[in-house]
């Protein structure tokens, strides 16, 4: 999912917050990854669970 997309599922609509407190915190965990992680800018960069991430989804 592109980074609009997973704001609007989860109802926010401030980029730098949403960056900061739900997706570089889901990287960092390594929750969640780049479809492009040589070009974290690239206008075309989604974003997918990893294993570990699918993990945790299962769990709740």
């Amino acid at each position: 999912m592109s980074r609009v997309e997973l704001m609007a599922a989860l109802g926010l609509s401030d980029r730098k917050h949403f960056a900061g407190t739900y997706l570089h915190p889901g990287i960092d965990a390594g929750l969640v990854e780049m479809t492009l992680p040589d070009s974290p800018r690239n206008r075309k960069q989604k974003y997918r669970l990893t294993v570990a991430g699918r993990q945790v989804q299962d769990s709740l």
